[in-house]
């Protein structure tokens, strides 16, 4: 194996400074982000369909993480996605896979940036009143984290790991109240008639647990920047995926059993109404703090991702070479500070009070992006016979599953952003850096 830092291989930990509890973090913390604050009360209605719905999705992503498992230990390269389509389709449909999942991730970092000074705003309340000082923080706090991630993959690393281990302390917290008042007869338990149990209900249950998934792919992106990643990445990504899926169902189930599943359906914030029964009225304040951590954490984590995404593609001539360029630390300043700079554009814009509704919509749109991503790659697994062939054909099926659950009409806007690349690719190719030697 070569040495280059964009290529998977033999170097040393201090030049591939994330190991395996690293780059577990990373999935994990980037699979768990503010949106699982609010995970319970958008299950609740849905009763008893939830338990297949979670059923299928943890069996679903872990056929999906297998896929990234085989692809990343027969390609352990930088780019990840990107790399296992071009190896098996070519340079185009790669190209096309790419870029939509780049979009997906700065526009989501977007998102995650607001929510997570929507939490400070407990603390900071004009945050919540003055849009050009909530502005101004996002921004902030998406370059605080930019300025980590160029420092080196190791700060953002310890960063991530530190904010994975607080992130689940409050969830692990409802699952012990709910262990401690299970003998005491406390636990509500839903109707078991009321939804009845069916497969509408439980499509649409499993399509709002799939987005507690994504991101399971993070740690074969930076593919480079980890030890050993043939053998550590397959680890981080199955294990981290075990783990989050483990950790999604106790923690929901928790707090629904708690609080009963009408209450927790109307609540604005069911994991603070739980641990306030427990801990006194001051929990919002504490779940607040968790959450915008949780956030924080998430953020690092995609911004790392955003960063390596182009830079792999630029190193596969399918991106301005510029963007390819490493520092002394082996980081792609140019593709985070390009990837930053269109994260700014979107918070300016979603600086007007009538473009929030837009932005959010757009943010939504950009996870159908994963979803196509993960159907590329599973076909790309078949072909190059990376996994087991019920494996990826199980990961496909499960992919165009929760795509068909996400709706015409996100599904139409996916398709758009992915065309938007067209120009992109036509100019690339029009320089010929699409002819580049592979890496």
């Amino acid at each position: 194996m070569s040495d280059d830092p964009k290529q998977g291989g033999g170097t040393t930990a201090a030049a591939r400074p994330l190991g395996l509890v690293m780059a577990t973090a990373l999935v994990v913390g980037n699979m768990i982000g503010s949106g699982v604050y609010m995970l319970p009360a958008s299950l609740a209605p849905y009763g008893w369909n939830v338990i297949p719905a979670w059923g299928i999705t943890i069996a679903g992503s872990l056929a999906i993480a297998a896929v990234f498992a085989g692809l990343c230990r027969a390609h352990p390269k930088t780019g990840g996605p990107y790399v296992y389509v071009r190896e098996a389709f070519g340079r185009d449909l790669a190209f096309y896979v790419a870029w939509a999942y780049w979009i997906s991730l700065f526009v989501g970092n977007g998102a995650i940036a607001v929510a997570a000074v929507s939490y400070l705003s407990a603390f900071v309340p004009v945050f919540a009143t003055d849009a050009r000082l909530s502005t101004a923080a996002t921004i902030a706090l998406v370059w605080t984290m930019t300025a980590i991630n160029i420092s080196g993959t190791r700060n953002a690393g310890w960063v991530q790991l530190i904010a994975t281990v607080l992130k689940v302390i409050p969830l692990a917290a409802v699952v012990m109240i709910a262990a401690m008042a299970a003998p005491h007869g406390d636990l509500a338990f839903p109707d078991p008639h009321k939804p009845e149990i069916g497969l509408a209900a439980i499509t649409t249950a499993g399509t709002l647990t799939l987005w507690a998934f994504l991101g399971l792919e993070s740690a074969t992106v930076p593919a480079g920047k980890v030890h050993r990643p043939e053998k550590t990445i397959p680890r981080a990504t199955l294990g981290g995926t075990a783990l989050t899926g483990l950790i999604y169902l106790l923690a929901c189930s928790a707090v629904v059993l708690l609080l009963a599943p009408e209450v927790a359906a109307h609540s604005a914030a069911p994991f603070a109404e739980v641990i306030g029964r427990y801990w006194g009225p001051d929990a919002a304040h504490v779940v607040a703090a968790f959450a915008m951590i949780s956030a924080i954490g998430a953020l690092n984590g995609w911004v790392l991702l955003q960063g390596e995404m182009p830079a792999a593609m630029a190193a596969g001539g399918v991106f301005p070479a510029v963007l390819g360029k490493l520092n002394a630390k082996g980081v792609p300043v140019r593709a985070h500070l390009l990837s930053s700079s269109l994260v700014t554009v979107l918070l300016l814009l979603n600086a007007s009070r009538t473009t929030v509704s837009l932005f959010t919509f757009v943010a939504v749109l950009a996870t159908t992006a994963s979803l196509v991503m993960y159907v590329a790659v599973a076909a790309a697994a078949i072909k190059l016979r990376a996994v087991r062939p019920w494996i990826a054909v199980a990961a496909a099926i499960y992919a165009l599953w929760a795509l068909y659950g996400a709706g015409p009409e996100a599904n139409l806007w996916g398709a758009v952003l992915i065309l938007a690349g067209v120009p992109v690719w036509w100019i690339m190719r029009g320089r010929k850096l699409a002819t580049a030697p592979s890496t």
